[in-house]
């Protein structure tokens, strides 16, 4: 309908053209100078009303190009327009403007959808195209790596070049696991990357979840099963020959009495061979139940411990024997009336294995000292410290101090770390250790 006005309109103009220059051209003739000016005037008049008639809808046309190159789509063109052929253009501009900018609305609300999605969910995510250049990181990123920002993948090279050299060598589609460092936590990252083209560029896609607890518990419960079925088979194998033992002996004594003096030496032998066998064999036995009592902790009773009152505990549990040693004991909980929800009784036992441990470290220091400390933490957790100016711990051995039956000590039993990280995992939380040679080592218990 709009081409058919358009069109008519147009042939209308060209025949009142033709007539004026038909008219121009019979006054020229006649020789009527007087009535061919104004004829040329309304020749002229004619030629330009054409022109404007012909660009008219050319003009609202590149206008509205205009306005989608720029993408502004707030342009309203007026339905009424005096030029009843130019409505129906108008009318299609300003439905075609409303498409766009209801379009345009729902991409940014899907934007923003996606983008809030990114910000809540635990996982840190991070893109970058192929110079580096960092596009896009999500809150997590930030919290867990603690980069408050992060324009260019380079200073993540320096702040954390393990991440950096493994994201390096992770391929699209592929996983791997990173332990890192950071600030004063260990965590073991799970990470994974794609690539994809967006606008002619390439970027990559890292998406990193913390397993570290996760990895932990498994790695808890696997070492559990193990104690069971290993305490299980020595028991019973153990106490058969304790029992045997014992019966021996006591038989070999009767003899031994009644033997005589030429095989009394010999028999005497036989018996103390028999009660070293006994002997050895119930100290497996106790060492089999101890592991086993281990593997076996109840859940904890969970009540509200005030971490003054935990610490005072501990204080006069081992202020004597500390004191003999010439061990100072100094507790700091910040704030005074800091409290969590515990087991105090498995709390008061971490506590303890820790601090007889770091005694243990400081030993040979001029000026031994063993520090508790509490404070809050972020997300509404307590933190509880148990540091020593000890000797450190060796890089060598670090990886391995929460293993079961693992020790350094002469005489230890390797019980202690594996019992207390076993006790932070029933509550919920972790425990953490930073050493340095020469330095002291501390112990972080977060839940």
């Amino acid at each position: 309908m709009t081409f058919k006005r358009l069109e008519l309109g147009l042939a209308l103009r060209l025949l009142v053209l033709f007539a004026l220059l038909y008219a121009a051209e019979r006054l020229f003739a006649r020789g009527q100078f007087g009535l061919l000016g104004l004829a040329v005037l309304l020749l002229g008049l004619a030629v330009w009303e054409l022109g404007r008639h012909v660009t008219r809808g050319s003009k609202a046309l590149a206008d509205f190009m205009a306005g989608v190159q720029y993408r502004d789509f707030s342009q309203h063109y007026n339905e009424a327009h005096p030029n009843r052929a130019l409505r129906p253009l108008h009318a299609v501009f300003n439905q075609l403007s409303a498409t766009y900018r209801q379009l345009s609305a729902e991409r940014e609300a899907q934007f923003t959808y996606l983008q809030t999605v990114l910000q809540l969910i635990d996982t840190g995510i991070i893109s970058y195209d192929a110079d580096g250049q960092v596009e896009s990181i999500n809150e997590s990123f930030k919290r867990t790596l603690e980069l408050p920002y992060l324009r260019h993948m380079s200073t993540l090279q320096k702040r954390l070049p393990a991440l950096y050299e493994a994201i390096g060598q992770l391929r699209s589609g592929a996983a791997t696991v990173v332990k890192l460092t950071v600030g004063r936590k260990a965590v073991q990252l799970l990470l994974s990357a794609t690539t994809f083209r967006l606008q002619g560029r390439e970027f990559t896609l890292v998406a990193f979840k913390n397993v570290s607890h996760a990895l932990e518990e498994n790695e808890t419960e696997a070492w559990q099963k193990l104690l069971r079925v290993m305490t299980h088979e020595i028991m019973n194998s153990v106490a058969p020959i304790a029992s045997l033992a014992d019966t021996l002996r006591r038989d070999l004594g009767r003899e031994l009495e009644l033997a005589p003096a030429a095989v009394r030496a010999t028999l005497e032998d036989v018996v103390e061979g028999v009660g070293i066998i006994q002997h050895r064999s119930e100290g497996l036995l106790q060492f089999a139940q101890v592991y086993r009592d281990f593997s076996t902790i109840s859940a904890p009773q969970l009540t509200t411990v005030y971490v003054q009152e935990l610490f005072d505990s501990i204080r006069g549990l081992m202020t004597t024997q500390l004191a003999e040693k010439g061990i100072e004991l100094l507790t700091t909980v910040e704030p005074h009336d800091l409290c969590m929800q515990a087991d105090s009784r498995l709390m008061e036992q971490v506590l303890i294995n820790l601090v007889l441990n770091a005694a243990y470290a400081v030993r040979l220091s001029p000026q031994p000292r063993i520090q508790l400390l509490a404070r809050h933490l972020a997300e509404g957790q307590v933190g509880l410290e148990v540091a020593d100016n000890g000797t450190g711990i060796a890089p060598d051995v670090l990886d391995s101090i929460f293993i079961p039956f693992f020790t350094t000590r002469k005489g230890g039993t390797g019980i202690g770390l594996s019992l207390a990280k076993q006790i932070m995992h029933l509550h919920g939380g972790s425990i953490k250790v930073q050493t340095a040679l020469e330095a002291g080592t501390t112990f972080l218990l977060e839940m």
